[in-house]
């Protein structure tokens, strides 16, 4: 999900339910799960020590990534020659790749050949909340050596995880740990799928228990990744058991309905409108909110009432929010029936600020300056505030960075278009796991690091 309309003067977005919590961890993928005959798929390391990922994408093509961030996708020119196309556009990159030598473990990446890297992988059944069977795999690097172990946390896709999330090689490339498990409901796992933020934190620290069982001596130090949703689930299982550290992505410190305003207020802003029709536009926003929040068994009357007030006005067109927007092509019967399991189990009202105060671990958060399903201003002034108490937090922003900390173009119709990932931020979260400590610059992000040095606070 990488495509969105941003029209000034005529803004809309294309987005799933629950934008901000249902991109995914760091890099969940649009992939489809992994064919048996997919040699192409893992992590190869050239001659020099560079890295690239190949993962299976949608149709027949597949997605490269290198760690500084630059990606693609592959088309089959002919058998077992590839073509890439720049980022999520159609766009011709240049890069050529062969995989017909991949059942060997070995491709050729614009001339130059790579070898697939031998991981020790584990998968495994655990028990999440209420006994729930969970399915996760644990990706060490070769050796005996102990490592930092990267728990990554869902967002609110439904994306089976160990097929789609590039991370569990590419951390690992890198020396780090990583365990992915699918999230309750999807894949492998049992259970119902749920956005309770409660549920999923649990599930999550069942996770980086069965990770440190399985690596033993081998475990270093432990944490989570949490990316969207993540945000809000990762710190509350740090707050349960202690981790070593917390990665947030592109989440958020504001709360599920605060984060459908925020996002309502800044696209209509973006259009140009005046502070008045935002207001009223917003007005239509707390409506909405008020029947995802019932579960869509009352507040119709509001918003029927409210919608009818504005749906003349010219405006009102460009009402679109994080999940507003779904409901307002409908009548209050058909929204009942279209969206009563829509968003099942979501604390709508749920605070984090509480839990980032109480978390003891090391925590980065890395959020994209220009996201508009999870708008960074407001989390980042609250945690600039939390850094300022003491907190052990650092915050890294980066400019022109949307959600899934991307870097976009306008396209010609208005679209903005995904062409890479933001340098450095990989290499940030790399970095981070293996010693809570960020140094020297990554990309052209702005960093506020917290008052006290992690490394002083640790030896208190």
């Amino acid at each position: 999900m990488h495509r969105f309309r941003i029209h000034l003067s005529s803004f809309g977005l294309i987005v799933f339910i629950l934008s901000a919590a249902c991109i995914g961890a760091a890099i969940a993928d649009e992939s489809k799960s992994a064919r048996p005959d997919d040699c192409q798929i893992g992590t190869y390391r050239f001659a020099d020590g560079e890295i690239v990922d190949i993962a299976r994408s949608e149709g027949d093509t597949f997605r490269w990534r290198k760690f500084d961030g630059t990606t693609g996708v592959l088309h089959e020119k002919q058998e077992g020659s590839w073509t890439s196309t720049l980022g999520w556009t159609d766009r011709p990159d240049g890069h050529n790749v062969s995989f017909t030598r991949c059942a060997t473990g070995e491709i050729e990446f614009d001339g130059k050949k790579a070898r697939r890297i031998t991981f020790d992988v584990t998968d495994t059944g655990f028990e999440g909340r209420g006994g729930v069977k969970l399915a996760g795999r644990l990706v060490l690097p070769e050796g005996n050596d102990p490592v930092p172990i990267v728990i990554l946390v869902h967002g609110a896709e439904r994306d089976f995880a160990r097929d789609s999330y590039a991370l569990q090689r590419l951390l690992p490339a890198e020396n780090i740990g990583a365990f992915v498990y699918d999230k309750r409901g999807t894949g492998g796992s049992e259970g119902t799928y749920t956005q309770d933020f409660e549920t999923l934190a649990d599930d999550a620290i069942a996770a980086m228990r069965e990770a440190k069982r399985i690596a033993g001596r081998r475990c270093a130090r432990i944490g989570y990744q949490g990316g969207s949703q993540g945000g809000w689930v990762a710190p509350l299982a740090a707050t349960r058991a202690p981790v070593d550290f917390v990665i947030v992505s592109f989440g958020l410190a504001v709360s599920v309905i605060d984060e459908d305003q925020q996002e309502v207020a800044l696209e209509m802003q973006l259009k140009g409108h005046s502070q008045e029709e935002i207001s009223k536009a917003l007005e239509v926003a707390s409506a909405a909110e008020a029947v995802f929040e019932s579960g869509f068994t009352k507040g119709f009357e509001r918003f029927e009432a409210v919608r009818a007030k504005y749906r003349n006005e010219p405006w009102y067109k460009d009402v679109h929010g994080n999940y507003t927007h779904f409901i307002l092509p409908y009548t209050a019967a058909e929204a009942r029936e279209k969206f009563k399991d829509f968003l099942p189990g979501t604390p709508f009202r749920y605070d984090p600020m509480p839990t980032l105060r109480a978390v003891e671990a090391l925590q980065l958060w890395v959020l994209g300056e220009d996201d508009l399903e999870a708008p960074s201003a407001e989390t980042s002034r609250r945690l600039k505030t939390l850094i300022a108490e003491g907190k052990p937090i650092t915050l890294a922003l980066f400019p022109r960075a949307e959600h899934g900390m991307t870097e976009y173009e306008i396209a010609s119709d208005g679209e903005r278009v995904s062409t890479r990932y933001a340098p450095g931020y990989f290499i940030m979260m790399r970095d981070f796991a293996r010693d809570g400590q960020l140094s020297g610059a990554y990309g052209s992000s702005a960093i506020v690091k917290p008052k006290v040095d992690p490394l002083d606070r640790h030896s208190e």
